[in-house]
Parts: C-alpha cells; sequence; structure tokens
C-alpha cells in the first residue's frame, strides 16, 4: 500500500497531463502553417515537440526548488523537492534538462539557417524563469497568467509557425489568443485551493487578490470566450469554417464553469479544477488543429 500511495504521490509531482500545455502549442501553429503553405516538416516538428517537453519538464522542476526556498510549498506534498529533499540536486538536474532543450532548438536554427526560432524560444525561457525564478519572482506579484498567456500563445505559436514556414501570418497571432487565454486559465484554477498558502508566503496570486467568487466568474468569463472567438474569426473570414469543430470540446468547459461556480470557495474539491482546465486545453487545441488540417485539403 505504502508503495502504491508513494507511485500516485510521484505521478502528482511529475504532472504528466501538464505536458499537454507544452505539446499542444506545437501542434496548433504546425497545423495553421499547413493549413497557410500546404507543407509540414516532419523532423522540424518532431525536434520542436521534444524541446517543449523538455522545457516544461525544467519549467516544472525549477520552480519546484523557487518555491522550497519561499516555504510556500512547505505542505505540498507532491512537490518533487519535498519527496526527495534534495534540492540542489533537482535544480542540476532541471539545467540539464534546459540544456538538452535548447541544443534541440539550435539544431532547427541550423537546419532553417535562421535564427529566429532560437530568439523566440530564449524569450520564452527567461519569461518562464522570470515568473518563479530570484530575483523576479513576478508570479508572486500576480503576473503568472500574463506571462502564461505570452509565453504559451503568441510567443509559443510564433515559433512553432516559423519552425514550419519561416516566416509569420497574422492567422497565428489570431489564434495564438485562444491558446493563450486556454493556458493562463490552467495556471489560473490552479490558485484556488492554496489561497491560505499564498497568503503566508506573501503570493498575491489573481484569487488572493480578487477572491474565489470573483474568480470563479472570470473563469465563465475566459471558457466562453475560447468558444466566441472563433465563432467571431469565421464570421470575419478569418479561419474555415472546419476549425468550429471546436465546439465539440464545450463539455469540458461547462463541466469547468459549473464545477467552479459550486465548489470555488471549498479548497478539498476545487483542487482538481486546474485538470478539468487541462483536458479543455487540450481538446479544444487539438479539435482546432483538426480543423486546419482538415481545411488545407
Amino acid at each position: 500500500m505504502a508503495r502504491i500511495e508513494n507511485s500516485k504521490l510521484w505521478l502528482a509531482a511529475l504532472k504528466p497531463p501538464m505536458y499537454t500545455v507544452a505539446i499542444m502549442p506545437i501542434i496548433l501553429g504546425s497545423a495553421i502553417a499547413f493549413y497557410q503553405t500546404g507543407q509540414f516538416k516532419a523532423e522540424i516538428f518532431w525536434l520542436f515537440l521534444s524541446a517543449a517537453i523538455f522545457i516544461l519538464a525544467w519549467l516544472n522542476l525549477s520552480n519546484d526548488v523557487f518555491d522550497a526556498e519561499t516555504g510556500i510549498d512547505v505542505r505540498k506534498a507532491e512537490s518533487i523537492v519535498n519527496i526527495t529533499g534534495r534540492k540542489s540536486l533537482i535544480f542540476w538536474i532541471s539545467n540539464l534538462i534546459l540544456i538538452l532543450a535548447i541544443a534541440e532548438i539550435i539544431i532547427i536554427a541550423w537546419l532553417q539557417h535562421s535564427p529566429i526560432v532560437l530568439l523566440i524560444v530564449l524569450l520564452c525561457c527567461a519569461l518562464g524563469y522570470s515568473y518563479q525564478g530570484p530575483p523576479f519572482r513576478l508570479g508572486y506579484q500576480g503576473l503568472g497568467e500574463i506571462i502564461c498567456f505570452i509565453t504559451f500563445g503568441p510567443l509559443a505559436i510564433a515559433a512553432a509557425y516559423y519552425s514550419q514556414a519561416i516566416h509569420y501570418s497574422y492567422l497565428s497571432l489570431a489564434i495564438s489568443v485562444i491558446i493563450g487565454l486556454n493556458t493562463s486559465l490552467i495556471l489560473f484554477c490552479s490558485h484556488f485551493h492554496q489561497v491560505e498558502d499564498d497568503l503566508a508566503a506573501g503570493k498575491l496570486s489573481p484569487i488572493v487578490r480578487l477572491g474565489t467568487a470573483m474568480g470563479a466568474q472570470i473563469v465563465t468569463i475566459l471558457c466562453l470566450a475560447l468558444y466566441v472567438l472563433p465563432l467571431i474569426y469565421w464570421l470575419a473570414g478569418v479561419i474555415p469554417i472546419s476549425c468550429l469543430l471546436i465546439f465539440a470540446s464545450f463539455p469540458f468547459a461547462y463541466t469547468l464553469i459549473k464545477h467552479m461556480q459550486s465548489n470555488h470557495a471549498q479548497p478539498d474539491l476545487i483542487r482538481n479544477s486546474k485538470y478539468i482546465a487541462v483536458k479543455l486545453h487540450f481538446f479544444s487545441n487539438l479539435l482546432l488543429s483538426i480543423g486546419f488540417v482538415l481545411a488545407s485539403g
């Protein structure tokens, strides 16, 4: 039984579902490029996908280290640092993973004879570090969602699109707003169950500032925006009708809205809301990607 519980703890600490946050911008950006250019460079795609997974692993591990330094995770059993008790080791492992990711991006830049993707990814990494890393710790000022939006929205989609097309497009910028909001929603939902710990550590998360009731209303607005924006884009002739496949993911949005409205002030019940948001992120962006691929034919 203890071994099973330990396995569950490691699974929670490694957060495998969260890696869709890294994967989906690469898939969506590549799908948009395929829709507009008719080309798909498989070797670039797999290199970038692997690098994105490594970068998110670096973020998760390094953030655990930085949170351990502030004491905000002292009651978080699923922290890698708390499980291992080896903060320095986890820090250096995270740095090694980042080096591997950057090496893959350098290969992409070399293959394309262009530094653009590398520069965008380095900017993403810098913003990712500023979220929890000293001396910035911008997440403690309630700026995490903004950083998340920029990094996993416009910048990630721009890099993924450019890696395939070697130029940029306004369509990818428009779509990046959707996935950016979608990704920020995951981070926003993660604050609801840890208001007391955030307050104790001096972390002014959006939920600490706004309260859980107002936060639940914002979740509703963000969820609805994920469907209003594609509808507006389609009516404006920006995206093909096949992209309205995204509406098939609405049950996940409805589940999240209902869950938030009912349980926003109950930490134990609302803890899983970020994983509902992860499912919404995955399926909505997958369906959007499929819509672009179908329209390319």
